[in-house]
């Protein structure tokens, strides 16, 4: 794994301070840039190359009833990417993102968790892999996010499993549910809690699901590996992340939270990560959209960092 390159950050940190400016007066525009200069080893980091990789799958909790949309919009929703026509394309062309959209044998939902495991190790396996070929080793930054009906389900129990707590603590709306259709997602979360007590990162990912998921944390591994920083999107896509931490604390020391989400179990999921989101605009789409957003801020702290004059360079002072 690559590590965090302390020399290059510490020189992004005196060019901050040389900058024509007071120390610390663009907050956090400042540790971001020093956070991209310490990842990708450059002095002046660069956004020329960055994919926006957004996985799709479908579930078999779904058979539960917990969401107001068919499994079948999936992927209807993965032809709208395609297309052209999702909240996504339109931030990426913005954001200035490549989007690649992969859906994960979407005629093949993984298991009812409530009923047993929801994949095989081998299906984790395949999907992991899947995610980490998509990332690129020329890319500068890699944005992730995800596309499933019901895996709003998913996510609770995975965060559920990782950092405790009971399931009416993680679950929200998602795509909609609310009244007797909210109760019984929780219960059937607390159903899946109660069958699946696993130790692993893999062991997880095999006991809840689901496919976008896994191939989130083999794209989250393959971006360390290769010294890339990653951008996660809201509750879903760093919930699925935040599954490595069981193996590895130090798993996402190379993640940025896109944006706050505003699925209710989120600012849980904050606490546990002990990570800051760089926005926070009561978004809950998924398919990436935060993370596509934060982009725009990063390109700005980046933009002030490489191109801003020094006291010097500007015969001040």
């Amino acid at each position: 794994m690559k590590k965090f390159d302390q020399a290059s950050a510490q020189a992004a940190r005196a060019r901050q301070d040389s900058l024509t400016k007071p120390r610390g007066a663009l907050g956090r525009l400042e540790e971001l840039a020093i956070f991209l200069a310490g990842w990708q080893g450059r002095v002046s980091p660069r956004l020329d190359q960055v994919q926006a990789l957004i996985f799709a799958g479908n579930h078999g909790v779904m058979a539960q009833g917990v969401s107001p949309f068919p499994t079948s919009v999936t992927a209807q929703m993965v032809q709208n990417f395609r297309n052209g026509g999702a909240a996504i394309n339109q931030i990426c062309a913005a954001a200035g993102a490549d989007l690649t959209v992969m859906p994960l044998e979407l005629d093949r939902a993984t298991g009812d968790f409530t009923q047993g495991n929801a994949m095989s190790a081998q299906e984790v396996h395949e999907a992991m892999a899947c995610g980490a070929d998509a990332v690129s080793p020329d890319s500068d930054l890699i944005l992730l996010g995800e596309m499933g009906i019901g895996n709003s389900t998913v996510a609770a129990a995975l965060a559920a499993s990782v950092f405790g707590g009971e399931a009416g603590d993680w679950v929200g709306p998602g795509a909609g549910a609310a009244g007797e259709m909210l109760a019984r997602k929780r219960r059937v979360v607390a159903e899946g809690l109660a069958r699946h007590k696993p130790d692993t990162a893999r062991e997880t990912l095999a006991a809840f699901g689901g496919r976008e998921q896994a191939a989130i944390c083999g794209a989250v591994l393959r971006a360390r590996e290769l010294g890339i920083p990653v951008l996660l999107d809201g509750f879903i896509c760093s919930a699925a992340a935040a599954v490595l931490t069981r193996d590895d604390p130090e798993a996402l020391s190379h993640c940025l939270l896109g944006h706050e989400s505003a699925e209710p179990g989120y600012q849980r999921l904050m606490a546990g990560l002990k990570m800051r989101p760089i926005l926070s605009l009561d978004m809950r789409l998924g398919e990436g959209s935060g993370a596509a957003m934060a982009l725009m801020i990063l390109r700005g702290a980046l933009s002030c960092h490489n191109g801003m004059a020094t006291f010097a360079e500007a015969g001040i002072g």
